[in-house]
């Protein structure tokens, strides 16, 4: 279904492949509230399988106990997922903690959700819950003038999960996979990603309007200089979103400039990308001419990592970017911007240290007690 050009998710019957009303109506919600139609996607995803379960097991999904919530929970991280080899075979695959608590978190906004709805009973949500007093407070954290706000609700059905930080490419790494591309367009997304650290959304919802790569845009009413591109959020055909509410211009060097006109001249081949509107679109697949969505990236990113011999994701660019930037001593404040990050908090995933640094570190003070000891 489609709501103002965007794509909406509905959960279905597996079998009968009847609208279930009250799953498809939460995701509604989402949509109406603003939440990116990716979020959405994965939520449907998520809300079918609690769905499915519960029809398995014979449970009433609005009248789950936190008992059934919980066995849900070990039943995700204990039951095999489905082969990705034609006619299965090969090892079981299974999914981790982090993934369960992803997937109950969903099930418990769902069930709030039922709450308000009128669906769920409010006792559910109280026994989901439990007051924990924070001691250690998180960076921007307002406790309040009392330490009122200490004292928060958390959620009491989880695994306990080791934060695995957060992955980029490094300098080197960003070569490979550029030099790994077969057509203009490839390479111009990979550094369009790398040198302005945008996100997937964001660039999959570029128009060719926000693409000011002149030295002086004010012939186009821009009073930003030099070459920029506009990040700006509204709804896309192919639900490609931005998640920051807030626009934002971020500059690009010449070479992307040159990318990109080389990309222009490769679209241009194509008649059917003549009407769309977004910068990114299919050339070599069908169909044709239409903006590039979240799905056909991650192909193309499977098959680029594939020949640079390395893993790499859409948002490890980002990531890579924003590592670069902190490493050369620019000031987190222009990160933030650049970013497109609200909370000052947002920033500390990428302030680490790397392995040749403290590599460094360890040598020089063995050198130091090497040298006392003389």
């Amino acid at each position: 279904m489609f709501s103002r050009d965007r794509a909406g998710w509905v959960v279905v019957g597996a079998d009968d492949y009847v609208l279930h009303r009250e799953g498809s109506l939460f995701l509604a919600g989402l949509r109406e509230a603003g939440r990116a139609s990716n979020t959405e996607r994965t939520y449907a995803g998520r809300t079918a399988l609690f769905l499915s379960y519960c029809a398995f097991e014979r449970v009433e999904w609005a009248r789950v106990t936190v008992w059934q919530l919980a066995r849900f929970m070990h039943w995700l991280v204990e039951t095999p997922l489905p082969s990705r080899t034609r006619g299965g075979g090969g090892l079981d695959r299974f999914r981790d903690a982090n993934t369960a608590n992803a997937i109950v978190g969903t099930v418990c906004e769902f069930l709030r959700f039922g709450v308000r709805m009128g669906w769920v009973e409010q006792e559910l949500l109280t026994q989901l819950n439990e007051p924990r007093y924070l001691r250690f407070l998180p960076p921007g954290f307002d406790p309040g003038e009392r330490g009122q706000r200490r004292t928060v609700r958390s959620r009491l059905i989880k695994f306990a999960s080791v934060d695995a930080g957060i992955e980029w490419l490094t300098v080197e790494q960003v070569a490979r996979l550029a030099d790994a591309t077969r057509h203009a367009r490839d390479r111009f997304l990979v550094l369009l990603l790398w040198c302005t650290g945008i996100r997937i959304g964001e660039a999959l919802g570029l128009h060719r309007e926000d693409m000011h790569l002149l030295a002086d845009s004010q012939s186009l009413g821009c009073q930003v200089k030099g070459p920029h591109v506009h990040v700006r959020r509204r709804l896309n055909s192919n639900g490609a979103w931005a998640k920051s509410r807030r626009p934002r211009a971020v500059p690009v060097t010449s070479e992307l400039g040159a990318c990109y006109a080389d990309y222009l001249y490769e679209r241009a081949a194509v008649p059917q990308a003549e009407g769309t509107v977004q910068v990114l679109v299919n050339l070599f697949r069908e169909p044709r001419g239409r903006a590039m969505t979240y799905s056909s990236v991650k192909g193309l990113f499977d098959r680029l990592a594939r020949r640079a011999d390395l893993t790499a994701r859409p948002h490890m660019l980002r990531h890579g970017a924003a590592t670069e930037w902190i490493s050369q001593g620019t000031d987190r404040s222009v990160v933030k911007d650049l970013l497109g990050h609200v909370s000052d908090s947002s920033m500390d995933a990428y302030v680490h240290v790397s392995d040749g640094a403290k590599r460094a570190a360890v040598e020089r003070a063995d050198a130091r007690r090497r040298g006392a000891a003389r």
